[in-house]
């Protein structure tokens, strides 16, 4: 870095009006790309297998097995392309620029079938209201190439202290994962419980989609970048147990919609307090404790102190030979 550059915000400034078109058509890419993973991988249970990572630029599959090895997709927020790497070592790259979302699935169909990789899903999106079939959308065009950096330096910062939060339990817990579906980072714990069979009710989505996904008790927390003025954090409890709506939460910016069906902590609010970090883990960690309480968890057998090795792995670093001059 030169004495010119500065170092990006970690908590950076997006409103989700600014970017609105572009969120959209970004919403039917990774619709795209989280239906050929679907295509190629085997079911891991509540579909865990079908979501995104965040990566050091931007959002990946990581590797998706098929017949001759396998490959992996990247959307690339800083160079802004599509990378498709094949374990053969052959790639290929889609650009992200504006572009109707029938273009894109079209470059990016026959980009795969260059690198020997079929392409065969359901070609239309789910869990939205109007389900355009991806070659037939040319509706959704936009890409502002600085709104998706900071939307991704947003999930930077979000991923990073949801690592953290999930660090604290040893039971069940999902990956911190970005769903394609509602486009939300996510990370969910369970009880261990069975949960009543979930209704449904997503638009243009099965239902059996939704009774794989909330098969078992659970306290689900994520953010969502289309809600509010600059995103949100929100968290929830399948099944809702008595009491929780009303359960006091922080930090005090954070309330229950009842519209929702769960609590919500604006983005700004956290991007605006003394330490971004502490405010959200107090909203995770809040949450949390309504739907585990609540709902009678076993906590002292599900959580666990991240750092409980810690004074081991000090003792190994203080004993560890230095080198010469150091």
């Amino acid at each position: 870095m030169t004495g010119s550059e500065t170092a990006p915000e970690p908590w950076p400034v997006l409103r989700v009006d600014d970017w609105t078109p572009t969120r959209e058509t970004l919403h039917m890419w990774t619709q795209i790309i989280g239906k050929i993973r679907l295509s190629h991988t085997p079911l891991v249970n509540h579909w865990w297998q079908v979501t995104f990572y965040v990566s050091p630029r931007g959002l990946t599959t990581s590797a998706i097995p098929h017949p001759a090895g396998c490959f992996d997709i990247e959307f690339d927020f800083l160079d802004h392309r599509l990378h498709i790497r094949s374990s053969d070592g052959r790639s290929r790259q889609v650009a992200l620029e504006p572009k109707p979302v029938a273009v894109f699935y079209a470059e990016t169909v026959a980009a795969l079938e260059e690198l020997g990789i079929p392409v065969r899903i359901e070609a239309k999106p789910n869990e939205v209201e109007l389900a355009i079939p991806f070659a037939d959308d040319y509706e959704h065009r936009s890409y502002d190439a600085a709104a998706a950096t900071l939307f991704w330096r947003q999930l930077l910062a979000a991923d990073r202290v949801m690592h953290e939060f999930r660090a604290r339990f040893i039971g069940k817990v999902s990956p911190v994962h970005f769903f394609w579906g509602a486009m939300d980072l996510a990370c969910t714990r369970f009880s261990g419980r069975a949960a009543p069979r979930h209704p449904g009710g997503a638009p243009n989505c099965g239902d059996w989609v939704m009774i794989e996904g909330y098969s078992h008790e659970l306290s689900s927390c994520g953010f969502w970048p289309g809600g509010g003025s600059e995103g949100a954090f929100y968290a929830y409890a399948y099944p809702e147990p008595a009491g929780f709506a009303e359960h006091p939460v922080g930090p005090r910016e954070a309330f229950y919609s009842r519209e929702n069906g769960q609590f919500l902590l604006p983005y700004e609010a956290v991007r605006t307090a003394p330490t971004p970090e502490r405010a959200l883990l107090e909203f995770l960690e809040t949450t949390y404790e309504a739907a585990a309480d609540l709902g009678h968890w076993d906590r002292a057998a599900l959580e666990a102190d991240p750092h409980r090795w810690k004074h081991k792995r000090r003792a190994h670093e203080m004993g560890t030979p230095r080198p010469p001059g150091e």
